[in-house]
């Protein structure tokens, strides 16, 4: 009978997220390990089958630092910010777009989910401009990270056009400049914007943490739930730190653009994205106006 609690449950959810569309991040282990790939691909296709309209953004920092070591290239970093040169963008791209988007695509088209790889430079998908030198905490002078930029506007007509064909596009997060200049953008802010422009139900962020935690050495200390009004406390008391800044800043300008509710999870959990959208409690943090 348990079995059929869970459905039971689930039902509400599959008749209020029937038609909506959900953006789904995949980051961290969910894209490292092959077996955890596939699971979050299937479930992916589940919410397809289930009337949702799922899109997906990807990221693929360690794979790149990889293939960087391979071809003998010297990965640099500012501040846990990539430093992006020429050459650097051409390996970028050459990972995000030929590997891992592709991979991402054969997994979902395993599971019998239509599913299409899109780069942010695809039909000026997003337009974005170069960031230029910056101040970055605890460097004296100006720094420029090179070929990196920041989302001016995201062409929502392409995505639309294979949403409404059944496709679930599967995006990298590589901007195109005025120029035609390939630059670099954090895959996360991406996620972002697009679940905004595209007036997305939920965006979803899978990483390797399970959610915001109120002690870090305490997984049970776990925030289910974040207003919008609640963030700037929680970053002043030092609850909300690190990576988990831009996370949490990328979520509170998704729901500003309109998005419902965000939600950053452990994609380390099998079936981490159903748990979370269709059962009461769900897994990881859920952010709301």
């Amino acid at each position: 009978m348990k079995d059929i609690d869970v459905l039971i449950e689930a039902l509400p959810y599959i008749k209020k997220f029937h038609d909506k569309k959900i953006l789904i991040k995949y980051g961290g282990h969910a894209m490292i390990d092959k077996d955890s790939m596939s699971s979050t691909a299937r479930d992916t296709v589940l919410l397809k089958y289930v009337g949702m309209r799922p899109l997906i953004v990807h990221g693929g920092g360690p794979e790149i630092s990889r293939s960087m070591d391979k071809l003998g290239k010297e990965p640099e970093f500012i501040q846990g910010l990539r430093v992006t040169d020429d050459e650097t963008m051409e390996i970028i791209e050459m990972v995000l777009v030929g590997k891992i988007s592709t991979e991402i695509v054969s997994q979902l088209f395993n599971h019998d989910g239509n599913a299409i790889s899109v780069s942010g430079k695809d039909s000026s998908l997003i337009f974005a401009h170069k960031k230029g030198a910056r101040k970055i905490e605890g460097i004296e002078e100006e720094v420029d990270l090179g070929l990196v930029g920041e989302v001016d506007c995201v062409n929502t007509d392409l995505l639309d056009m294979f949403v409404e064909n059944n496709y679930i596009p599967v995006i990298s997060p590589i901007g195109i400049a005025d120029n035609g200049t390939s630059l670099n953008l954090n895959a996360d802010t991406v996620a972002g914007e697009i679940s905004g422009a595209v007036d997305a139900e939920k965006l979803i962020i899978l990483t390797d943490v399970p959610g915001v935690l109120r002690d870090p050495s305490d997984p049970d200390s776990l925030i289910s739930k974040i207003k919008v009004s609640e963030v700037p406390g929680l970053i002043e008391d030092g609850i909300i730190t690190g990576g988990m800044i831009p996370k949490i800043e990328t979520c509170v300008k998704a729901i500003k653009d309109g998005v419902k509710s965000c939600h950053i999870i452990d994609g380390r959990k099998k079936h981490a994205l159903l748990l979370e959208v269709f059962t009461t409690d769900g897994i990881g943090t859920m952010i709301v106006e």
